[in-house]
């Protein structure tokens, strides 16, 4: 029997896949048409969420090691607080996103799990390639920590989440907190995480249904790491499934659709978190592609998906 999507997630994402099929594709390396496209289209998604009621936010700014200040977002509901709080890593395939396309996700998560989101704006490729990002994140991290009790949070308690490339700079975080033995996190929550900038050639059990193709894949890298993307130098922050120590690692939440480009490199990231030792709960959900929970929020899976995901922010 072929692979099939959730009859739910099919009949959400069906005028995308309809508006797809009307036009060429951009060329792999499009990095503009893909932002102007993949933004607007994840934008209107998000905005079309249910208004969160409740949500508190304030605009602060850190400051990255080149200097370049780092945009940030700090959500709290107006619910007692846990005292915990999330640094929060948005996705976009490393050159599309922005605080404003995640803003009511964001919100979400911090009325549903009282913990304290912290958005972060960090820098896009091409225009900056890596490290900036990644090292935008680790800023945004080590100020979280850093202003915490001022902010009514618990310094032990800060977690990184992210999702697609924002999962796996949060999954970066991770690894370069332990590495500069700098503050751990407590949790690493990663989403549907892009972690392998090998993962560049079609599944062809996939390729009909996915969200994210291998061509969107080889641009989102291509971004990042130029030329380097794919070769034998590539550095673990920049893909964190390069590494090879996963030991000593925080906690770690991982989830993936069966429909989605990185099934593979995300299950066995998971797996191997497991065999270094680092607690891990692993989620595989059947017929959906990536960012289901977005084209779908309504979607039994997207429900379940996003409960998961608040019960485990809330015991951070």
């Amino acid at each position: 029997m072929s692979l099939q999507m959730d009859t739910e997630v099919a009949e959400s994402i069906a005028p995308i896949a309809a508006a797809a099929a009307a036009a060429p594709a951009p060329a792999a390396g499009d990095w503009q048409t893909r932002r102007d496209l993949g933004g607007s289209l994840i934008s209107t998604y998000t905005a079309a969420l249910p208004e969160q009621a409740g949500a508190e936010m304030t605009e602060h700014v850190a400051a990255a090691p080149d200097g370049a200040p780092v945009a940030l977002r700090l959500y709290r509901g107006t619910t007692p607080s846990t005292g915990s709080m999330v640094v929060y890593l948005h996705g976009g395939g490393m050159f599309l996103g922005s605080l404003d396309s995640h803003d009511p996700l964001c919100r979400r998560y911090a009325v549903a799990s009282g913990v304290a989101v912290l958005s972060v704006g960090f820098r896009l490729a091409p225009e900056h390639p890596y490290p900036a990002a990644v090292e935008d994140a680790y800023a945004a991290f080590l100020w979280a920590v850093e202003h915490a009790i001022e902010l009514g949070a618990d310094p032990a308690r800060v977690a990184v989440m992210g999702d697609s490339a924002g999962a796996g700079m949060a999954a970066a975080v991770a690894m370069m907190a332990r590495d500069r033995e700098g503050p751990p996190p407590a949790r690493q929550i990663l989403v549907h995480p892009m972690l392998d900038d090998r993962t560049v050639i079609a599944d062809p059990h996939l390729a009909p249904m996915v969200m994210w193709t291998a061509d969107d894949n080889r641009t989102g890298w291509g971004c990042l790491l130029g030329d380097a993307a794919g070769g034998p130098d590539v550095p673990v922050y920049a893909a964190p499934a390069r590494e090879r120590d996963l030991s000593g690692l925080p906690p770690a939440y991982v989830e993936i659709g069966q429909l989605d480009l990185f099934r593979a490199e995300a299950a066995d990231f998971a797996e191997r978190l497991g065999l270094a030792g680092v607690d891990v709960e692993y989620h595989l959900h059947p017929g959906v592609p990536h960012l289901f929970d977005v084209w779908a929020p309504d979607s039994d899976v997207a429900r379940r998906a996003f409960s998961d995901r608040v019960r485990v922010l809330a015991s951070i």
